[in-house]
């Protein structure tokens, strides 16, 4: 089969938040810029996030962006990058008033300000008062990032190739990334993108777990694309539950509810975080929350007929409140819980929400890993940010708002390096003859399988077992058993078929490669969280219920090829302040 070939100086994998920003840094200095995205830019999943840009503008209370830090630091439970939690944190500011000077419409305090709001896990420093920091245009904060830089990006002549996939990374002899292979979805056809820089923001991967957050388009693929190329993946182990997802269908009721006043409540009516987090509250940080409501459960105290639920309360902030700052969460309130949060409280529970794991990089945006042995260096040509990347900023578990704030940040901070790398790389490395080898052996096996398993029943199986087997609480057989069954079931993935062999809009063909995916995503998760023999952040063991500093302050590596794991040392150092040093972490 011909493959046809098209050259750029740069392809971006990924249409959300941290691939436009990257992709205008490009554009505007002058670059040629591919953008691939399954979907339509503004219906990537940046679309979904709701509550704000943290940033410490201090316009409603006294805040800094040390505080800020210390806050990101301890919200990882110590296993966030210092040096990358504090470029991220000083360079806030900037990149809200940058983005608010692209035409985001920012909401706005009565003195013109951009209106704030508080978060979970902010200081409580300021006064007493907890510190108000998240940026938002209502709960619609993604939708409107998303729009404003697409309008900004269309403006650059960034070129778009909507309703295209990526395949497989193509390295060269030496390691080196050279571009990708792409499906187009319309027509069938397989092309080769040929860069010289080579970025991925292809968003998380929660799809592998059966209540999820995520959109159904989050499938893993840049970091499958990646491991499948020998690229590690690191900190996989680490998935956050937010706290409140609408019970029986898993879509995201913001924390801006919790932000704006409301709180959780019993079958008994009782406040009860205030037994968890007697000071933050409701407002303590995620993984904490999703704990304390999953225990609540456990115990006896949750609602309905079946007792699996927990309510979130917010009639008491009034209808004009509610109508003014959280519509779209009233909306699918009504929508997916049929209640209306003006008069009754909505059915919630703790669902896979983000991925702090991923691709491995600095803060320059730059890939950083070892090629199967030897010590880690910058893997030429290969670039990540956002979901699908880990810095690590967020450790072992992310505050909310820092998610819009780390694209922002890394998909600038990215687009300055690959500026100044292709100022040295002036020409197109030369191809491998095998560049669409693999990707083309993965088609032919859909084309020619008959007789084989059932890709949406396989897919079934893989994310009933996640949430089985790695879930809010994690257990020493449940994890044992899990990484022999989702060992079976990526067996079961090699053996898929389609019916449909035809070649134009086959959403039966994605579905399966999202698949073989999904289960690169499943086995480095649940092989990374059976080896952590600890619990820190999101990563919860009833074997071992406290955080080991002595034995795991580190990172883990995780290997596709031979599933084997690998560590790191988080890098405790910042760049010009003291360090925080790990201490116990309450709220």
């Amino acid at each position: 089969m011909t493959v046809a070939r098209r050259k750029f100086d740069a392809v971006i994998v990924g249409a959300g938040g941290g691939g436009m920003r990257a992709a205008l840094q490009l554009s505007e200095a002058g670059l040629k810029v591919a953008v691939l995205s399954k979907v339509f830019p503004t219906r990537s999943h940046t679309v979904a996030a709701q509550g704000g840009i943290a940033a410490a503008l201090g316009n409603v209370t006294e805040d800094n962006w040390h505080w800020h830090m210390y806050d990101t630091v301890k919200g990882s439970d110590y296993l966030g990058d210092q040096d990358a939690i504090e470029f991220m944190c000083r360079q806030a500011s900037e990149v809200v008033y940058e983005l608010e000077h692209y035409g985001m419409p920012f909401d706005r305090l009565e003195n013109g300000k951009i209106y704030q709001r508080p978060f979970g896990g902010q200081s409580q420093n300021f006064g007493g008062a907890q510190a108000t920091r998240s940026c938002a245009v209502a709960d619609r904060t993604g939708h409107a990032m998303l729009h404003t830089l697409y309008q900004r990006n269309v403006r650059a002549n960034t070129q778009f190739f909507v309703e295209w996939m990526g395949l497989d990374l193509i390295r060269d002899e030496h390691g080196d990334v050279l571009g990708v292979s792409a499906l187009d979805i319309e027509t069938g056809e397989v092309m080769i993108l040929q860069a010289r820089a080579t970025l991925f923001a292809t968003g998380g991967g929660a799809r592998i777990f059966s209540a999820s957050t995520n959109a159904f388009i989050n499938t893993g693929d840049g970091l499958a694309m990646a491991a499948r190329a020998g690229v590690p993946l690191q900190d996989m182990e680490f998935w956050q539950f937010h706290p409140t997802g609408v019970y029986g269908v898993g879509i995201l009721i913001s924390e801006a509810v919790r932000g704006e006043g409301g709180y959780l409540l019993n079958k008994d009516g009782e406040r009860f975080m205030e037994r968890y987090a007697p000071h933050a509250k409701d407002l303590a940080s995620r993984d904490v929350v999703s704990r304390a409501m999953t225990t609540e459960i456990k115990e006896g105290r949750g609602c309905g007929r079946d007792a699996d639920h927990l309510l979130l309360k917010l009639d008491h902030l009034g209808g004009n409140v509610i109508k003014a700052r959280l519509p779209g969460i009233r909306e699918i309130a009504i929508k997916f819980a049929h209640a209306d949060p003006v008069q009754e409280p909505i059915p919630v529970v703790p669902t896979a929400h983000y991925m702090m794991g991923g691709i491995p990089t600095n803060f320059h945006g730059q890939v950083v890993a070892p090629y199967k042995t030897g010590p880690e260096e910058v893997v030429q040509g290969f670039y990540a940010v956002g979901e699908c990347a880990c810095v690590s900023v967020h450790g072992a578990n992310r505050l909310g708002t820092n998610s819009l704030l780390d694209i922002l940040v890394f998909g600038r901070a990215a687009g300055n390096q690959i500026i100044e790398d292709l100022k040295r790389n002036t020409h197109h490395k030369h191809l491998p003859g095998d560049a669409a080898d693999k990707a083309l052996a993965r088609l032919a096996r859909l084309d020619s399988r008959k007789d084989g398993e059932n890709v949406a029943q396989v897919g079934d199986m893989l994310r009933k077992t996640m949430q089985a087997h790695c879930g809010v609480f994690r257990f020493a057989d449940l994890l044992k058993q899990g990484v022999d069954k989702i060992s079976e079931v990526a067996e079961r993935v090699k053996n898929t078929e389609i019916r449909d062999k035809s070649r134009v809009f086959n959403t039966a063909r994605v579905e399966a490669l999202e698949l073989d995916n999904l289960v690169e995503v499943a086995l480095a998760t649940m092989v990374s969280a059976q080896a952590r023999k600890e619990s820190r952040g999101a990563h919860a063991r009833d074997d071992f219920p406290h955080r080991d500093d002595d034995k795991w302050l580190k990172h883990t590596l995780y290997f596709s090829e031979d599933r084997r794991l690998d560590y790191k040392p988080v890098r405790l150092k910042p760049l010009t302040v003291e360090s925080f040093p790990p201490k116990a972490r309450t709220y």
